[in-house]
């Protein structure tokens, strides 16, 4: 709000930078000469004060983050309006003592409004959150000569350096935390970003409630509720080792800090640790008898079993024994799913494995290591190699087994660097020898590394493409059955079983395979082609000679199931027909699927059903051609 300084000049108040003394005959003497008229009857008064440095209205933190003040809260940042003293060296707080010896000096007090004053300037009032910038400058800045140089306000209003006396312009600052909002502060209190901070967590932006309770640290690290509610952001983004590592900073500052505790012992019983979490949940203040101490009792049981079952090699107990201990509370323990891994591995269950290796909670493994202890870091380290090796990443495999080596060089650990060497030697060998088509070494380099493995898919596949190449399809169709029970989605796997089965003329175990390749890549034609001649074969190896009007088209598919069938018109985007006997995208023979006749109703043929988007969008019985054709060109556009 504006303020009119309606005072006579020869009253004017100095507030420490203008002298009490001032009179009236002194300041004419600082007025311009009577070439400037318009400057010289119009003097200008400015009153410079101090500006506030309110800090920001504190927020009601929410229920999950700690909102309790410090044992010693800071002093509020809000400062009463006082006068800068005229000396560079004086303090503000010396502002009361300068103001006292002003008036005992015999300079006059400020008057009341007076009619002389009627050519004072207005002056306007801009609260700043920088103490030693200027609070009141000019509406209308007064004119001067081009060369004079311009300072800007905290309002954004420019003045005059020459205007400031022998105050120096205000050097330029750092930016505050935020650069909107009442965070615009001289000093932050780590309290007010606290709970700036809780607010953000309250509304689920835990990254940005984060980076406030790292600013609150930053300003003061020793309040242990700090590090308690830094915890409850990280738990918010998963990050559960980090999260543990400020809740164990926060009890080490208050041993009594009953809720640090809690959530301590929560995160130790997520991250499979049982002990310590009986230990903080002891000092949280539970009754011995509450859930979640009997869930760490629980936890610590299943985790004993888990030990014993994997010294005796009993991989199913492991994988039981795993899996009970994540529903007893250990749902993010990096251990715990590695062993439910490792149990599946060593059951031949490598898709199941690899899928659970995906969907597990990621950790860094250094931050494991650091939090755990090296040998945990070097198990998850193998369980990690293992999983690259299933999937063909040898040199993956290889770079793992190595660091967990350094870690822990152990038998059991170096054992799968030794594996992890012998896969990487025995692919670029045989592949090597593959390219020379010197198929019967490539064969022999292939199963090199098999014997450290038998189960591994793809060198499995990789010795059947060199049996096929000598003509062996049997021992090749076996080697890809072994790589299919294993990972049953290995689709190069299938394709080349398929292809030795209809060498060896097995048509229905071929047609079988290329039947789940279709509906895996629909567009695939070299598939198709191969499907289309085994429909040929099987026909002719079971007395049928009506093959002739069977045409193989990149547009037509044989149906020979209902889930073929279904798999097909619910694929989305693809515009699909039921038809019979004419052959366009799909082709029913309706004589061989009498339940897909019935299911779909039809009664007379031919008889033309569209699908599009996986549904059916036009029913056409009937040899009418032109409405087909046309219904074709409606839908397909």
């Amino acid at each position: 709000m504006a303020e009119t300084a309606n005072y006579p000049v020869k009253n004017e108040v100095g507030c420490g930078f203008i002298t009490s003394i001032f009179n009236r005959k002194r300041y004419l003497k600082t007025l311009p000469k009577t070439s400037d008229r318009t400057s010289a009857n119009r003097p200008s008064t400015q009153i410079i004060t101090e500006g506030r440095s309110d800090g920001v209205n504190s927020v009601n933190p929410p229920a999950e983050v700690d909102a309790k003040p410090s044992p010693n809260p800071p002093a509020a940042n809000s400062m009463p309006s006082n006068c800068v003293h005229q000396n560079k060296k004086a303090r503000p707080s010396d502002a009361s003592r300068s103001s006292t010896s002003s008036s005992n000096n015999s300079g006059p007090k400020r008057a009341s409004k007076a009619p002389e004053a009627e050519n004072l300037r207005v002056m306007e009032r801009v609260p700043t959150y920088i103490s030693n910038e200027l609070s009141l400058v000019p509406v209308e800045p007064r004119k001067s000569d081009s060369s004079a140089s311009l300072i800007r306000t905290s309002s954004g209003k420019k003045i005059l350096i020459g205007q400031l006396g022998n105050l120096k312009p205000p050097a330029r600052r750092n930016p505050p935390l935020m650069s909107k909002g009442p965070a615009l502060v001289k000093k932050l209190d780590p309290e007010v970003v606290k709970s700036m901070g809780n607010e953000k967590y309250k509304q689920g932006r835990f990254e940005e409630a984060l980076a406030l309770y790292d600013r609150a640290i930053s300003l003061d690290s020793s309040r242990a509720s700090y590090h308690s509610n830094k915890s409850a952001a990280l738990i918010g983004l998963g990050r559960l080792i980090e999260a543990a590592v400020e809740c164990s900073e926060a009890v080490r500052i208050e041993p009594s800090y009953l809720r640090a505790h809690f959530r301590l012992a929560t995160l130790y019983l997520r991250l499979g640790e049982p002990e310590k979490a009986l230990h903080h949940y002891e000092h949280s203040g539970l009754n011995a008898n509450t859930k979640e101490i009997a869930n760490a009792e629980a936890l610590k049981t299943h985790l004993n079993e888990c030990s014993k079952a994997t010294e005796l090699g009993d991989w199913n107990s492991l994988l039981k024994e795993s899996r009970s201990a994540v529903v007893f509370g250990a749902d993010s323990a990096p251990q715990i799913n590695a062993m439910q891994v490792h149990a599946l591995l060593k059951l031949h269950m490598h898709q199941e494995a690899q899928n659970m290796f995906q969907k597990a909670p990621k950790f860094n493994i250094d931050s494991c290591t650091r939090f755990f202890g090296r040998a945990y870091g070097a198990y998850l380290l193998t369980i990690q190699a293992q999983i690259h090796m299933v999937v063909g990443r040898f040199e993956d495999a290889l770079a793992s087994s190595k660091q967990a080596v350094r870690l822990d060089s152990s038998e059991k650990v170096t054992a799968v660097l030794k594996t992890a060497e012998a896969m990487v030697l025995a692919r670029s060998n045989g592949n090597q020898l593959f390219k020379a088509s010197r198929f019967s070494e490539a064969s022999a380099a292939y199963s090199e590394g098999l014997d450290h493995d038998a189960y591994n898919a793809i060198l499995l596949c990789n010795r059947a493409a060199c049996l096929s190449k000598l003509g062996l399809f049997e021992k090749g169709a076996e080697d890809c059955t072994i790589a299919l029970n294993v990972q049953p989605s290995y689709s190069k796997a299938r394709l080349r079983r398929a292809n030795c089965n209809a060498k060896l003329e097995r048509w229905e175990a071929a047609i079988q395979d290329y039947e789940v390749l279709i509906r895996e890549t629909p567009g695939d034609e070299e598939v198709g082609k191969a499907l289309f001649e085994a429909r040929i074969q099987l026909k002719k190896h079971c007395g049928e000679e009506d093959t002739k009007d069977m045409k193989f088209g990149s547009n037509l598919v044989i149906i020979s199931s209902n889930e073929s069938f279904r798999h097909f018109v619910t694929a989305p985007g693809k515009l699909t027909f039921l038809l019979s006997p004419t052959k366009f995208k799909i082709s029913v023979e309706i004589e061989d699927h009498p339940y897909l006749a019935k299911s779909e109703g039809v009664s007379s043929i031919p008889a033309f059903k569209i699908y599009k988007n996986g549904s059916k969008v036009k029913d056409i019985i009937g040899n009418n051609r032109e409405l087909l054709e046309s219904s074709v060109k409606l839908y397909s556009s």
